[in-house]
């Protein structure tokens, strides 16, 4: 079991139903107006609501920012394979998925999800081998998407070999890169590859990638870190899809 801290982290938990809850302990001085709506969910589903002490709260959260709202619950399970295969069969749109890698820092893991989901992906790819972000620091800065947004986790690239075999096509955002973002059509099913400050998009990446774009900063500037890259080229593909780009064929290379 693990915890999950403050108001609209359960309150997603609760609207999504993937999570198995013990039990949402409430701070007793919380006034009822400021967790009506965790009461309401929680008494709906039949979650147990415990009132606490708020120094319990403390002692069990991760600090002070809790919100006085904590649940006790099994971890979020993630997408399978599977899964995402039926999820983009259902999309009535060319699907937009975001694939991440060599992403260490669970908060800034946290405010990616938050930027893709609000920005319209599908899902997003995490290419990692051991899961090991800590669920409570990766769950507040993402503010709900964690619970709403399909997280796969990848340890190699067979699924992008299948993806790509689908009709998607694989972009690469690295620095450098001939073509920026602003040039390309993202309006198409894509899936759009960013890779961690300290190494990038790894070689297998790279090698599978239909084409490679980057964003278009000042000369001299420093890179922009893996979350503000993500919300940037996010940003550029739901700007084409609402403006209608001209779609390119599946087959054409950039």
């Amino acid at each position: 079991m693990e915890h999950l801290e403050g108001r609209q982290s359960v309150l997603a938990a609760l609207a999504a139903r993937l999570r198995r809850f013990e039990v949402i302990l409430v701070n007793h001085g919380a006034p009822d107006a400021k967790v009506r709506e965790v009461l309401d969910a929680a008494g709906a589903l039949g979650v147990p609501v415990k009132r606490v002490d708020g120094r319990e709260l403390d002692a069990l959260a991760h600090g002070a920012t809790h919100g006085g709202v904590l649940a006790i619950c099994s971890p979020k399970p993630r997408t399978t394979h599977e899964q995402l295969i039926e999820l983009l069969d259902k999309c009535a749109h060319p699907p937009l998925l975001l694939l991440i890698e060599g992403i260490e820092d669970a908060r800034n893991l946290g405010f990616t999800l938050r930027s893709a989901e609000a920005l319209g992906a599908a899902a997003v790819l995490i290419k990692k081998h051991l899961w090991d972000f800590d669920p409570t620091e990766l769950a507040r800065p993402a503010s709900g998407a964690f619970e709403r947004l399909p997280l796969v986790q990848l340890e190699d690239i067979e699924l992008l070999h299948r993806l790509r075999r689908r009709g998607m096509r694989l972009l690469g955002c690295v620095g450098g890169a001939k073509r920026n973002i602003f040039d390309v059509d993202l309006s198409a099913a894509v899936i759009l590859a960013i890779g961690g400050e300290k190494r990038g998009l790894s070689g297998p990446v790279r090698g599978l990638c239909d084409a490679l774009v980057t964003i278009p900063t000042v000369e001299g500037a420093a890179s922009l870190p893996l979350s503000h890259a993500a919300a940037v080229v996010l940003a550029e593909a739901r700007r084409q899809r609402l403006t209608q780009a001209i779609p390119i064929t599946q087959n054409a290379k950039i």
